[in-house]
């Protein structure tokens, strides 16, 4: 039984409790959060204690923690989580500083703890199901990527601001995306953005509408489309083009409804957004993450793939800026 302690007790943390207390192999033992309200409410719903940060890492009967607080603490505390021998799931990014992120994977290497990076897309069956009949062989080989990721509505611009732009915040699940589906990563990036959904996101120095062009060492294509708003629900899609077929990962709907009249074909729209979308892929990762501990196995998802994913970020805001290609900086 792997007992764990929760940093983050905001949406995505809500989220991961009740994986934690769900899995037959862990249980939640505490939960920290700034707002101690929020605390208190999460923990008292699966019988945790409310402690601090601080007095969950020095305590010895805890033996992995769950970060899920603001994207600035993450690296400082993945730091202080494997120097106290905790095994880590952090939510991505590692940082919005990729000078930030690599010095973070050098003390955290040096401990040895095991660390792991929610990227949970790579967790959902569909995109799962792509990326084996990828490595099997089954369309050849892989040559042309096609990623989509449509927000349903765009955040508070107050989140906006803090969040460290669309590509760090919102496509970075696209990057490592790539990655996972292609089998490699990119050498240059291409991007640009613009921001015609909410003018305020523009006056924020963010964009909210952007597409990335990436070039493998090989050749290879992959393209990522984001947005901020689609009015009919939260867009997720793969197309993944290979030398004798093609892969495709549709939208998850509401419903299996489909009715058809004279008037036309009539579907449910996709799921409204990512909680609805991807609780079966939390769930697999957190019981990934509990198997590479207790199992004593390499993560599914490493450090390196955060910091990689978070380069491939950097070059593209610095892309959408200059208008030119960057080298990915890995």
């Amino acid at each position: 039984m792997l007992k764990v302690g929760l940093l983050g007790a905001g949406r995505i943390g809500l989220v991961h409790a009740v994986n934690i207390a769900g899995n037959a192999r862990s249980s939640l033992a505490a939960v920290a959060d700034v707002n101690a309200d929020a605390a208190q409410k999460l923990a008292s719903n699966y019988g945790a204690a409310v402690r601090s940060s601080r007095d969950i890492l020095d305590d010895p009967a805890i033996d992995a923690v769950l970060i899920a607080t603001s994207t600035d603490t993450h690296s400082e505390l993945i730091e202080s989580a494997t120097a106290a021998g905790k095994a880590v799931l952090c939510e991505k990014p590692v940082d919005l500083s990729l000078e930030r992120a690599r010095a973070c994977l050098a003390k955290a290497s040096a401990t040895r703890s095991p660390v792991m990076i929610g990227f949970n897309r790579r967790f959902d069956p569909n995109f799962a199901s792509v990326r084996k009949a990828a490595e099997q062989g089954e369309i050849g080989k892989p040559e042309l990527l096609s990623v989509t990721s449509f927000d349903p509505s765009p955040p508070p611009v107050a989140y906006i601001k803090v969040s460290g732009g669309l590509f760090r915040d919102m496509m970075i699940h696209d990057f490592d995306m790539s990655n996972f589906l292609m089998g490699a990563r990119p050498v240059t990036v291409r991007a640009v953005g613009s921001s015609i959904v909410d003018p305020e996101i523009g006056r924020a120095g963010d964009v909210d509408t952007a597409v990335v062009t990436m070039t493998f060492e090989d050749g290879r294509i992959a393209v990522i489309k984001n947005s901020r708003r689609a009015v009919y629900g939260y867009d997720q899609r793969v197309e993944l083009l290979g030398s004798e077929g093609l892969l495709q990962a549709q939208n998850m709907l509401e419903n299996t409804v489909v009715k058809s009249t004279a008037a036309g074909v009539m579907s449910a729209k996709p799921t409204y957004f990512f909680l609805e979308r991807y609780m079966t892929a939390y769930a697999a990762e957190w019981e990934a993450f509990v198997s590479a501990v207790l199992e004593g196995r390499p993560m599914p998802v490493t450090l390196e793939d955060g910091i990689a994913a978070l380069a491939m970020a950097e070059a593209a805001t610095s892309s959408a800026r200059t208008g030119e290609a960057v080298e990915v900086a890995y």
